[in-house]
């Protein structure tokens, strides 16, 4: 019983997870979370899930393969938890999403 509740309660959030980041504020919050997790732990495979979770909302896998012009398995590939993209596919992808990579100076009291 515990377990079926537990597996609903997850759908239930991931599905509302996915509708709240249909607004391009909280995706871009959410993305940089992630980036922020990765920045200070080295939790890359948060950020690999972010931007997986996000490319559901842009109309999953396919659709994003259409965007980067890249085959879908070397998407599953490079967004899975071992994956490893090049910095010019990771752009691609982040761009295709809608946003862009860029540098910030570390805080100086760091």
């Amino acid at each position: 019983m515990y377990r079926h509740y537990n597996k609903e309660y997850i759908g239930d959030y991931h599905a509302d997870l996915i509708e709240s980041l249909k607004d391009p504020d909280e995706a871009l919050t959410y993305l940089q979370v992630a980036l922020e997790e990765y920045n200070e732990d080295g939790d890359y495979e948060a950020f690999m899930i972010a931007l997986r979770n996000l490319a559901e909302v842009k109309g999953g896998i396919n659709e994003l393969s259409k965007a980067t012009h890249l085959n879908r398995q070397n998407l599953y590939r490079v967004l899975s938890k071992s994956g490893n993209p090049r910095l010019d596919t990771l752009s691609n992808i982040i761009h295709s999403l809608g946003f862009r990579l860029s540098v910030t100076k570390l805080d100086e009291a760091a």
